[in-house]
């Protein structure tokens, strides 16, 4: 499991006084980027890069501007062409899973503008604790 630390912003409250939901979204996002990044894939600049093609989000319990939040990311599985990460956002103080959520992700090949097979080498990469 790979886990990152967030800084929440006072910009990141809303009106009702806690993290908006799509702001939580861009957290999660955060996770992503970092996860695959410390896998060696960097979605943004490789041939071969992944993209979101399913979320399933849910929105367990608030999350205020003072608390202390670590999000989670793993893989939970691998089909032929696509992996399912889990990420889960924590109140390190408490412990309370704030957010679930899993992803579907499908593997993209730039240069021939298709999906593609998740290579070997990448999943023991994703896989690695």
């Amino acid at each position: 499991m790979f886990s990152l630390p967030i800084q929440i912003r006072f910009n990141d409250i809303d009106q009702m006084g806690h993290v908006n939901n799509a702001v939580i979204m861009e957290y999660l996002d955060l996770g992503k980027e970092s996860f695959f990044s410390s896998r060696g894939l960097i979605p943004a600049e490789d041939d071969f890069t992944v993209m979101v093609v399913h979320y399933e989000v849910d929105f367990r319990a608030q999350i205020h501007y003072r608390d202390s939040i670590i999000v989670h990311t793993s893989v939970e599985s691998f089909g032929n062409k696509s992996f399912t990460l889990v990420q889960q956002v924590v109140n390190t103080v408490s412990g309370v899973v704030c957010v679930q959520c899993r992803t579907v992700m499908s593997g993209y090949r730039r240069s021939t503008a298709s999906s593609d097979v998740i290579p070997q080498d990448l999943r023991q990469r994703l896989s690695q604790d």
